[in-house]
């Protein structure tokens, strides 16, 4: 059993330490990452899939909605746009009471209109779409697909290790791998890509003229949304996005830098 927990122990730390050593570099934050995918094949998965969105989820046809988003969205993609360019940006409303938003690979954004009442404003919006708009032009989606591709190939070399071994040890072997690839680098990776995406977006909005102070408003504002709809109860270890306190802090301690960001954006 020692010999299998070495091999287990072995694998997740190759898988991290590839991980961790990355072959392109993410803007604003310089993060090396890891992509073992194409964005042109990723860019496609998600036209497809958004068209797909489209013609099976209701599109909100409020004018105001549209127009304000649309507004938003551009401002924040030209800023964006040199990050991915060869983006083709989109913005759709999605009429749900749903209080989300997204940006798939290539560009295309959606926007819940339940997340309109949080957002309040322009800026209020430009943190959300900065946000979602800097998972595509970092690439998280394709980071995490290759982070897939690596814990299926620790499962599959796991599995040759302990192939003569009994069906039980199999089986434990293979959950233990699983909780430790998922709560060890999974989890935390996708912690790191929303904290990322909070950084990037932070400084998108404010080259896009948006003060960045809003972005810890609205934080805060979601905050009470989710404690007053169920949320924000996650053990933060076992939680995709960062706990509440912890984001806001971040977006603190990055003021500064999206302060200068908003004064030189403004000078042009």
């Amino acid at each position: 059993m020692k010999n299998i927990i070495r091999h287990l122990i072995a694998i997740t730390g190759v898988a991290a330490i590839i991980i961790l050593s990355g072959c392109t570099t993410a803007p604003v934050t310089g993060r090396k990452q890891l992509s073992l995918v194409s964005s042109d094949q990723t860019a496609q998965l998600g036209l497809t899939e958004f068209d797909k969105m489209k013609k099976e989820q209701k599109i909100d046809t409020d004018p105001a909605h549209n127009a304000l988003v649309q507004k938003v969205g551009k401002r924040i993609a030209t800023v964006a746009g040199k990050d991915m360019p060869n983006a083709q940006w989109e913005f759709v409303v999605f009429d749900s009471p749903e209080a989300n938003a997204f940006c798939l690979p290539g560009g295309k954004v959606g926007v819940y209109s339940g997340i309109l009442p949080i957002t309040r404003d322009e800026a209020g919006l430009a943190t959300v779409l900065g946000h979602e708009i800097a998972h595509a032009t970092a690439k998280h989606g394709d980071e995490r697909m290759s982070q897939q591709m690596i814990a299926q190939q620790g499962q599959q070399l796991l599995g040759s290790a302990v192939g003569e071994k009994s069906q039980m040890t199999q089986q434990l072997v293979g959950l233990a791998y699983g909780a430790t690839s998922q709560v060890g680098v999974m989890l935390p990776f996708s912690r790191k890509q929303e904290s990322e995406a909070d950084h990037i977006g932070l400084i998108y909005m404010a080259r896009a003229g948006y003060d960045p102070q809003a972005a810890i408003d609205f934080w805060i504002r979601f905050a009470d949304y989710s404690k007053q709809n169920g949320g924000g109860s996650k053990f933060a270890f076992l939680s995709d996005h960062p706990v509440d306190s912890v984001r806001i802090e971040q977006l603190k301690q990055w003021q500064p830098e999206a302060k200068a960001a908003f004064t030189q954006g403004s000078t042009h």
